[in-house]
């Protein structure tokens, strides 16, 4: 099964809607099916690093596909659904960022209201003890910033490291495109969603 899932994942990230279809109708079994340490691949039709665990509704999540996401839910899979670094779905649809591959906004913050309404948790910590909200601030996704917090991600939680959503505010992200001029406006934005004073 192991290619059929890496296939399925790709036309996932692809937004080849057809073929996931078929992929899903042919193997229904795909919807809870997990990547393993050896099937660990990038997705560079979505710039998206899988790793052990990872399963189709992480895609669906980090390609904002909210329709795809629904229908993996009401077909049984896991919102709660752990990679081996510790990320959910919901830590998957806060990737992406000013100047990166895909990044849509508009669609990130629908992705991120349907994931928390059908039950994941906004606080969710990853490895690290990296929040959802940790990963935006870090991404400066202003809106999905906005969209966690209005959904209960808990500004104040520390990540192991002991930062604060607000703290990554403050720092280079390391993050490419990090100092571009959208970046450095999501960054304000998301300084004044957080409340940050200086």
């Amino acid at each position: 099964m192991s290619d059929d899932l890496v296939a399925f994942l790709r036309a996932i990230g692809a937004g080849e809607q057809a073929l996931v279809g078929r992929l899903l109708g042919d193997g229904p079994e795909l919807v809870v099916a997990r990547l393993g340490r050896g099937e660990e691949v990038f997705l560079a039709e979505c710039a998206l690093q899988l790793y052990q665990g990872d399963t189709a509704l992480h895609v669906a999540a980090a390609a904002y596909d909210t329709d795809l996401a629904r229908r993996l839910v009401d077909l049984g899979a896991d919102l709660r659904a752990r990679n081996r670094r510790g990320g959910e779905p919901l830590h998957a649809a806060t990737r992406g960022g000013p100047g990166s591959t895909g990044w849509d906004p508009a669609r990130q913050r629908e992705t991120i209201g349907y994931l928390v309404g059908a039950g994941a948790d906004p606080n969710a910590a990853a490895a690290g003890g990296v929040t959802p909200l940790h990963r935006a601030v870090r991404n400066r996704c202003s809106g999905a910033v906005e969209a966690l917090l209005q959904l209960g991600a808990d500004p104040r939680l520390a990540n192991d490291s002991g930062s604060t959503a607000a703290d990554l505010t403050r720092w280079t992200t390391g993050r490419g495109g990090s100092g571009s001029m959208e970046a450095r406006a999501e960054q304000q934005r998301i300084v004044g969603l957080l409340g940050v004073s200086d």
